[in-house]
């Protein structure tokens, strides 16, 4: 691991609130103000996550559905403040996390380019010089004039990602989104984020595909029930998680 870390979570704690029972009705609402009761139960997304990332790392986080890998991305983005523990990063980051996130649906894919790169502390001349290489990727031919409300979420996914990779972020966060692209488009993509990381930027890449986990990732880490069980070389931790997944009861040795 690189000597010059540029994420790092100590004791990392993420809780959240979830509702019990809704009011159906405007007076049930009303009533249920008075009324001293907990309408809610914590839920606990995050255990105690300690990591450190180096720069120029290619680092995978795999885990079951609802294990709280995305929720650590949204953490490390600055998106959720942990309820406890420390996040320190490094740089500027990129996240891809939601489709979307970050667009404005009702402004065309031009406009958004601009936007979202001023987002990353880009001036708007910067952008306009960027905006051809981006178009082309994306390979969104006329599309790129329509608002993005109109947009499939193949096209969404290959905008945001030309727009991300484009301006060179110091991180960049992937998650499962690449999935709703073609394979094609997909192999285009890690390519550019071989030679991303190639450059010595860090990615965090969270995915169910453990042949492109396997062969893209230098360190994998492996979340179970918001613990983190295992950080180490592909392999191991791959076999890991597929004995978690196979046999769940017994597997989980902690």
């Amino acid at each position: 691991m690189s000597s010059e870390p540029v994420i790092r979570l100590t004791d990392v704690v993420q809780r959240f609130r979830l509702i019990r029972d809704r009011p159906d009705t405007l007076r049930e609402a009303f009533t249920k103000m008075f009324r001293r009761r907990d309408d809610f139960q914590l839920f606990e997304a995050l255990k105690g996550i300690c990591l450190t990332i180096g720069k120029g790392e290619v680092v995978g986080i795999i885990g079951r559905n609802g294990s709280g890998k995305s929720t650590i991305l949204k953490v490390i983005a600055g998106i959720y403040q942990p309820t406890s523990g420390r996040v320190e990063t490094v740089g500027k980051i990129a996240a891809m996390i939601e489709l979307g996130t970050g667009f404005h649906h009702e402004l065309t894919g031009r406009e958004n380019i601009a936007i979202n790169g001023m987002l990353l502390g880009y001036s708007r001349r910067e952008m306009r010089a960027l905006e051809s290489q981006i178009i082309d990727f994306a390979e969104l031919g006329d599309f790129i004039d329509s608002p993005v409300k109109q947009y499939s979420s193949g096209m969404y996914m290959r905008l945001a990602f030309a727009v991300a990779t484009e301006v060179y972020p110091d991180i960049l966060l992937v998650d499962e989104i690449l999935a709703v692209g073609d394979a094609p488009f997909q192999e285009k993509c890690m390519q550019r984020m071989r030679n991303f990381t190639a450059s010595g930027n860090t990615i965090v890449f969270v995915s169910h595909d453990m042949h492109a986990m396997r062969n893209f990732c230098s360190r994998i880490i492996l979340i179970h029930n918001g613990k983190q069980v295992d950080d180490g070389p592909p392999d191991r931790v791959i076999a890991r998680y597929e004995e978690l997944v196979m046999r769940p009861a017994d597997a989980l040795r902690t």
